[in-house]
C-alpha cells in the first residue's frame, strides 16, 4: 500500500478549497507541504512569528518597496502570509508521481509590451537616464499574458509537476496558492537568508542561451560569453549594489566568494555569493534588502523611480520574494528567500502572467535585450505548453569546459581584495576613534563608505541628506559627502541645492571634508571648474588613475565629470588638481582640509580604494601619507 502523506493528500484532493503551498527548496532534500491559514499584512514587521514544525510563507509584492519610501505603482497586490497549520516533507519522486498531469490548456497569449515597442523603451532608458547620470543599470520588464479556465490551483500542480521534472539549478521550484492569487514557478536565485545570524545574499547576472541542438559545438559562443564586457559587468553591478545592502545589516560588511555558473534547462548565469554576520530580526533584514538590483537596477531608490517612468502598471509579485520564516529546535528563527522570477501569476479569473526583465546598461543593444526577456521566460513558457519542452536537459556540463574555471577566477584579480577576504579591522592610530557623518545624496554607496571608515578605527553615522543641516555638521572630525544620481548643477532639484548649501557651509567653517562622485561635481563646481556630461557614461567602469603620484585602479560610476582647469575654492583656498587624460575628466581634488574623488573607492571594482580611500582622509585631517 503507497505510504500515506495525509497534508499532500489533503491538497491534490481539494486544490481550490484551502490555501496550501508546495516548496522544493536547494539542499533539503524532501518536498515541503503546507496548508494554512492567510493573513493579509500591511507591513513586513508584522510577519507573524513561525512555531516549531509550522512555518510562515509570506508573498511580498513589489509595491511594498514603498515602506523604504521608494516609488512603485499601487496595484493593490497584497503582502500575504501562509501562517502553517499543517506541514509535512514528501520524497521529491512520491510528489512528481502525485501531482496531475492532464493538460492544461492556455489561449490568448501576447505580450503586454511588443517587441518594438520594448526595444523603444530600452533605447529611451539608455539615452534618457543613464545618459543623463540617474543611474549605472536598470531593468525593465515586459510580460506574457495567457487566459487559461483550468482552475488555478490545479494548473500550478500541474504546471509544477513539469517543472520539477524538466527544470535543473533552481534555488527554489514552488507552486503557492491562495484566494485570488496563485503562483508556480522555478527561480535560480536566492534574494537574502538568515540562520544562525548568518546573512547570504546571491547575486545573478549574465545569461547564455542553450543551444537547441546539443551536437552544436557550445565552446566558442560560451568561451565569448565568460568573456564579454557587457555580461561582466552586469554581474559586478549587481553585487557593489548588493553589497551597499550587506553592508548596512552586517556588523563586518560583507564577503563575497565566486564567481560560479548556475546552470538551467534553458540558460546559465554567473553568480556570487555574499556572506556576513547580523544580529538584526529577519524581518528587518527583508525590508532593508527590498528588492535585489538583478530585477530592478542601481542605485536601487532611483531604479524604482526608473521603473515606474517605463513600466505602465505594477508588477504584482515580479521581482518580490517569497519569505519563509522557520523556527529551530533552539527557538531561533531562520529566513529563505528567493527572488520570484521564472515565475507565472494566475489570477481568480484564470488569467496566466509570466514576467521577464532586461538588465539594461550603457551597452545594451535593443535587439539582444528583446531576445533575453523571451529566453529568461522560456522555461515557465514551456511549463505552461507555449513552448516546446526539452525531452532531455541539457546535458553539456557548461563548468567543466576547458578554461571555464580559470576565466572565472580570472575576473576576481581586478577586484577590490578589502570584499574578497574576512574584514579585520586595521585602525590608524591618527584615525581611532574621530566621528565621521556621511551624508548619503541617495545612493548606498555610502553604507559602504561607512564600513570602510569604521575598518580605519574611525566611528561613523550615516544621514540622508534632507535630515542634515549646516549646524549638524559642525560637531564632527569630519564630513564625508557621499555620491548619489542626476545632474549637479540642476538648480531645479532640491537634492542638489541643499548638497551644495551643505558643502559651501563646511568649507566657510574650514573644517575637514571629502566628497565623492556627486558630492565631488558639487565641490568642483563650487570650486569654478566646468561640470559637463562625458559623450559615453562611465557606468561600472574600472579605470587606471594617477593621483599625486599614486597609481590606483579604481570604480567608476558618472555620467557627470568636472573638466580640467585651475580650481580655487570661494574663500581663495588653492586646490590641486589629478586628471584622468583619457576622458579629459577631473579625477581628484585636494587641498587644506579638503579631498575628493570622482570615482567609487568603496567599489568591489576598486582594487585599489581601500588605500586610496584612507589616503584622502588622512589628507583632508592633516595627516602626511601612511
Amino acid at each position: 500500500m503507497p505510504e500515506a502523506y495525509p497534508v499532500l493528500d489533503r491538497v491534490l484532493a481539494d486544490p481550490g478549497g484551502q490555501a496550501w503551498a508546495v516548496l522544493v527548496r536547494e539542499g533539503q532534500g524532501a518536498a515541503e507541504v503546507i496548508v494554512g491559514e492567510v493573513r493579509d499584512l500591511d507591513l513586513l514587521a508584522q510577519i507573524p512569528s513561525a512555531e516549531a514544525g509550522l512555518p510562515v510563507l509570506t508573498l511580498v509584492p513589489f509595491r511594498q518597496i514603498a515602506e523604504r519610501g521608494f516609488d512603485a505603482h499601487d496595484d493593490g497586490t497584497p503582502l500575504r502570509a501562509l501562517c502553517a497549520t499543517a506541514y509535512e516533507r514528501v520524497p521529491v519522486a512520491v510528489l512528481t508521481e502525485r501531482l496531475p498531469h492532464a493538460a492544461v490548456e492556455v489561449t490568448d497569449e501576447r505580450f503586454s509590451v511588443s517587441d518594438e515597442d520594448y526595444a523603444a523603451i530600452v533605447e529611451r532608458v539608455v539615452e534618457d537616464e543613464i545618459g543623463n547620470g540617474e543611474g549605472a543599470n536598470f531593468v525593465i520588464r515586459r510580460d506574457i499574458v495567457a487566459h487559461t479556465a483550468t482552475l488555478p490551483a490545479t494548473a500550478a500542480l500541474t504546471w509544477l509537476r513539469t517543472l520539477v521534472q524538466d527544470e535543473r539549478g533552481a534555488y527554489w521550484t514552488f507552486a503557492v496558492s491562495t484566494p485570488g492569487h496563485t503562483l508556480v514557478g522555478a527561480t535560480p536565485e536566492r534574494h537574502v537568508s538568515v540562520q544562525d545570524g548568518r546573512v547570504r545574499m546571491n547575486p545573478i547576472s549574465g545569461t547564455f542561451r542553450h543551444p537547441r541542438d546539443e551536437a552544436e559545438d557550445v565552446v566558442p559562443a560560451f568561451e565569448a560569453f565568460i568573456k564579454d564586457t557587457k555580461e561582466t559587468e552586469e554581474l559586478f553591478m549587481v553585487v557593489d549594489e548588493e553589497m551597499k545592502m550587506m553592508a548596512q545589516i552586517c556588523t563586518h560588511g560583507g564577503r563575497i566568494t565566486g564567481p560560479y555558473l548556475k546552470q538551467m534547462a534553458h540558460l546559465t548565469h554567473t553568480e556570487y555569493l555574499l556572506d556576513g554576520q547580523s544580529e538584526d530580526d529577519p524581518r528587518d533584514v527583508l525590508r532593508l534588502t527590498m528588492f535585489a538590483p538583478t530585477v530592478t537596477g542601481s542605485p536601487m531608490e532611483n531604479a524604482c523611480t526608473v521603473i515606474r517612468r517605463h513600466e505602465p502598471e505594477g508588477r504584482g509579485y515580479y521581482s518580490g520574494v517569497l519569505a519563509l520564516v522557520e523556527r529551530d529546535d533552539d527557538g531561533a528563527e531562520h529566513l529563505d528567500a528567493p527572488i520570484l522570477i521564472r515565475t507565472a501569476h494566475l489570477s481568480g479569473d484564470g488569467t496566466v502572467r509570466v514576467s521577464a526583465g532586461a538588465t539594461l546598461v550603457r551597452h545594451s543593444d535593443p535587439r539582444s535585450e528583446v531576445a533575453e526577456t523571451t529566453a529568461k521566460a522560456s522555461g515557465m513558457l514551456a511549463a505552461l505548453g507555449l513552448r516546446p519542452r526539452r525531452e532531455t536537459r541539457y546535458a553539456v556540463q557548461l563548468a567543466d569546459l576547458p578554461g571555464v574555471a580559470d576565466a572565472l577566477e580570472a575576473r576576481n584579480e581586478s577586484l577590490s581584495p578589502f570584499w574578497l577576504s574576512p574584514q579585520e579591522p586595521r585602525p590608524d592610530p591618527d584615525l581611532l576613534s574621530r566621528r565621521v557623518l556621511v551624508v548619503d545624496a541617495e545612493d548606498m554607496w555610502t553604507q559602504m563608505l561607512a564600513h570602510q571608515v569604521r575598518h580605519f578605527g574611525m566611528t561613523a553615522e550615516v544621514r540622508r541628506w534632507d535630515t542634515v543641516s549646516p549646524q549638524d555638521l559642525a560637531d564632527v572630525d569630519l564630513v564625508l559627502f557621499g555620491p548619489g544620481p542626476g545632474d549637479p548643477e540642476d538648480v531645479e532639484d532640491e537634492r542638489m541645492v541643499h548638497l551644495r548649501d551643505l558643502v559651501r557651509a563646511r568649507l566657510e567653517a574650514r573644517a575637514p571634508l571629502l566628497t565623492v562622485c556627486l558630492s565631488h561635481q558639487v565641490l568642483a563646481g563650487l570650486a569654478g571648474l566646468t561640470i559637463s556630461k562625458l559623450d559615453r557614461p562611465l557606468q561600472g567602469v574600472q579605470v587606471p588613475v594617477e593621483l599625486w603620484g599614486r597609481h590606483a585602479r579604481i570604480g567608476f560610476y558618472n555620467t557627470f565629470v568636472a573638466r580640467p582647469g585651475a580650481a580655487c575654492l570661494p574663500d581663495g583656498r588653492p586646490l590641486e588638481v589629478a586628471v584622468d587624460p583619457l576622458h579629459d575628466a577631473v579625477v581628484g581634488l585636494r587641498g587644506d582640509g579638503v579631498a575628493s574623488i570622482q570615482g567609487h573607492a568603496e567599489s568591489v571594482l576598486s582594487r585599489d580604494g581601500l588605500s586610496t580611500l584612507h589616503a584622502l582622509i588622512r589628507h583632508a585631517l592633516g595627516h602626511p601619507s601612511a
